[in-house]
């Protein structure tokens, strides 16, 4: 010790000051038994757990919003999901998983993995799944809210667009006006079809329409199948056409008009808790920030949402 210095040391707390006085059950009240202020959030978290003691319902609700496509500029796709649905499934035993969505389609083939990978797990899990439109749920959208044994609409959503589209631009004539020759060679009759700088051929366009038949059918059997008894009878579904809130319900393309909120709490209690998962956004984007790629992405969705006027 330093010569004319005080020894140090630590302030003395009473037994109070560090614990909570919670007395057990039947203890002595002489000498109660006292819980660790530190341990008092732990006692909630570990009702769950106690078999006798009855912990609130929990319901995850998964967050599907954005285009589905895959790549950088693919904010849905089946590799980014899979690890946060599989969470959404697994974590805190919930009593039924709730998807939010807000998309205008994208890629068939990820709106189908994705699907997939949701009842997957719902059916291997017993877990019900509830879906809830907010502003569109159009085309591989619908797709996904077809995943849900039952689909929520607001009044205002638009629902549908059941169909395949493929759209692009002719530059034959420009590149022809400014003098470019287009230099083209294949080894294979086919393998330059749709070229955008030729001019569009009858045959390229036969074989196009075939292939978007063969995703339509997929898409309409994916729709009849998990809408069965539901969709009205009489009614043309599968054009590309879109339905708004009420009226998707009547054609049976949805069941009901409600919210996220009020139906969970009508279907699981008022202390029904809700914890929600979703794809991590990138560190740039989260302070508005954007790289070229995603500027371009950005752009697409936009051109996407805006065909349903939003």
């Amino acid at each position: 010790m330093v010569p004319g210095l005080l020894p140090l040391s630590r302030p003395q707390r009473s037994p109070a000051a560090r614990y909570r006085g919670v007395r057990a059950t039947g203890g002595d009240k002489s000498s109660p038994a006292l819980v660790p202020v530190a341990s008092a959030p732990y006692i909630g978290r570990m009702k769950r757990w106690i078999p006798f003691v009855k912990s609130a319902p929990r319901v995850s609700v998964i967050r599907l919003s954005g285009v589905i496509a895959t790549g950088a500029r693919g904010q849905l796709n089946d590799a980014g999901l899979a690890p946060v649905i599989e969470k959404a499934f697994s974590k805190g035993r919930p009593a039924a998983v709730a998807l939010l969505i807000n998309s205008p389609g994208g890629s068939p083939v990820q709106s189908s993995l994705i699907a997939a990978r949701i009842r997957r797990l719902a059916e291997e899990k017993a877990i019900p799944v509830l879906a809830f439109v907010e502003d569109v749920a159009a085309s591989g959208g619908y797709w996904l809210a077809c995943a849900g044994d039952e689909i929520f609409v607001d009044e205002s959503s638009i629902v549908g667009s059941i169909g395949v589209i493929s759209a692009g631009f002719g530059f034959h004539e420009f590149i022809a006006r400014h003098g470019i020759e287009r230099r083209v060679h294949t080894a294979g009759r086919s393998k330059s079809w749709l070229d955008p700088f030729q001019p569009e051929r009858a045959e390229d366009v036969k074989r196009l329409k075939a292939l978007q038949e063969q995703v339509h059918e997929n898409f309409k059997a994916h729709v009849r199948a998990r809408r069965a008894g539901r969709l009205a009878e009489g009614k043309e579904l599968f054009d590309g056409s879109v339905w708004v809130g009420a009226q998707a319900v009547e054609v049976g393309l949805a069941d009901a008009v409600g919210h996220l909120v009020p139906v969970l709490k009508a279907r699981f209690g008022d202390k029904v808790q809700m914890r929600v998962f979703g794809p991590k956004r990138g560190l740039l984007s989260r302070f508005g920030l954007r790289l070229a790629d995603d500027l371009i992405g950005a752009l697409e969705e936009r051109v996407r949402y805006a065909r349903f006027g939003l």
